[in-house]
């Protein structure tokens, strides 16, 4: 359990999205992951983001623990009832998964298969609850267990909002760290000063922050995000403009990555969660510009 002994000691950690392929080959997936291990603390594994179909969260999980790897399993509201949750969960920690991430899950609408239905049998403060109730020994029918699973839990939350939006988000927070979460994952971090903003609300709180560096791909995307997310901080239009007037937009944009994964350790904070969507064999470049 790497990851927790090295959030218990106040380290800072590293940990990297990778995503589950669209289909049953995941050597690429193993492959990428097994480069960095040295570097990661664990992997966080997505349940298909976006709605896209692809390789389930506890597949990809357990495929890498396989490897000797650690991750971080996702566990979705919105793909699985109750029992198939608490079905996972238990799976999960009886192969070596002792890290799970408790998420919503993007609207269904979002994804590739229009006519699937979206589940969500418990929110997100009752999925919370659903594990710490395993963790006591006892299923959500208060039927006792063979065996209580013990997890690092963890959650998210939105840095990018402000006003009214922020009290709500902090308020559920609380609410997430009362049913077990112990550590937060954020939005995608571009502009660090709305981070500060954010932590000196949580400050005093017993859970860590773990800020997400998303790897921008062109320009295009990230003036997509300056328009459209607006749960997210705004990417400066510094950054933008780097991109634009790059002679490798690529390698640039690791670089903006590398600075912002740098910036974070240099700050103090808890640790950082790479999100290379999708360009993954990207991470060794990302750290090398870290100087990680």
């Amino acid at each position: 359990m790497r990851l927790q002994k090295k959030l218990a000691s106040g380290e800072f950690v590293i940990l990297a999205e990778m995503e589950p392929p669209k289909g049953s080959d995941a050597s690429a997936m193993v492959a990428n992951a097994i480069n960095v291990k040295q570097k990661v603390d664990a992997f966080v594994i997505p349940e298909m983001n976006n709605a896209v179909m692809k390789m389930s969260s506890l597949g990809g999980s357990l495929l890498l623990q396989s490897k000797g790897l650690e991750t971080v399993m996702q566990v979705c509201c919105r793909d699985r009832n109750r029992l198939a949750l608490q079905g996972d969960l238990l799976a999960a920690q009886a192969l070596g998964v002792a890290n799970v991430m408790a998420v919503t899950g993007e609207d269904i609408t979002h994804g590739d298969h229009h006519k699937a239905k979206a589940v969500n049998d418990l929110d997100i403060l009752e999925l919370l609850g659903a594990i710490k109730t395993l963790e006591s020994g006892k299923d959500m029918a208060g039927v006792e267990l063979r065996g209580a699973p013990q997890f690092l839990v963890g959650a998210t939350v939105k840095v990018g909002v402000s006003g009214a939006a922020l009290d709500q988000e902090l308020a559920a927070l609380d609410q997430k760290i009362a049913l077990g979460a112990r550590f937060f994952v954020t939005t995608p971090i571009f502009d660090l000063k709305v981070l500060e903003n954010f932590m000196q609300k949580f400050s005093g709180r017993q859970a860590e922050i773990i800020p997400t560096v998303l790897l921008l791909k062109s320009v295009g995307m990230a003036r997509y995000i300056n328009r459209h997310l607006t749960h997210q901080t705004l990417i400066p239009e510094a950054y933008i403009s780097r991109i634009q007037n790059a002679p490798e937009r690529v390698r640039e944009c690791v670089q903006i990555a590398g600075e912002l994964v740098a910036a974070l350790k240099d700050g103090g904070y808890s640790g950082v969660v790479i999100s290379p969507i999708g360009w993954e064999d990207k991470i060794p470049a990302i750290l090398s510009a870290a100087g990680v």
